[in-house]
């Protein structure tokens, strides 16, 4: 068993579109970012990259490369899984959280762990993703980022 942490942070801007967990959320501001900029999906990432020790996300999606920009984080998800299974890992689980001030991001969860599921070609039931606000507090709290926060556990 080995266990990776994720985190991620994008600034928002007007008129982007908002992915997270690879659904697109209605919102006035979008992430700023050379893919999609998800931050959950590079927060799930990171933390499964890292439980395998395969570096993180920059290492194998360098923002420096154009065959990744404005490319679906989901793509990116998917990568991971394959790199997981070349070698020798499967997912346990994975623990997420979303903080963000707005918009609420209750209403689009299960989509999220579906999609991340997917991806990974596990079961949704070991897909967690929970959303916060920061209380107005800090940079998510004005609204001017969203962070994202994941733990996996993967067992060979």
């Amino acid at each position: 068993m080995r266990i990776g942490t994720g985190y991620d942070v994008h600034q928002l801007a007007e008129g982007l579109p908002l992915w997270l967990g690879g659904v697109l959320v209605p919102h006035t501001h979008g992430l700023v970012g050379h893919s999609d900029a998800d931050v959950l999906l590079h927060a799930i990432c990171d933390a499964l990259l890292g439980a395998a020790a395969l570096g993180d996300i920059g290492k194998h999606f360098p923002d420096t490369d154009p065959q990744y920009k404005g490319i679906s984080s989901l793509k990116l998800l998917t990568h991971v899984g394959g790199l997981l299974k070349e070698h020798g890992y499967h997912v346990g689980n994975i623990d997420s959280t979303v903080a963000a001030q707005r918009p609420k991001l209750a209403p689009y969860i299960q989509q999220m762990r579906q999609n991340i599921a997917d991806a990974l070609g596990i079961e949704v039931g070991q897909v967690s993703v929970k959303a916060t606000t920061t209380e107005h507090l800090g940079f998510e709290g004005r609204m001017e980022g969203i962070s994202a926060q994941a733990v996996a556990l993967i067992e060979s």
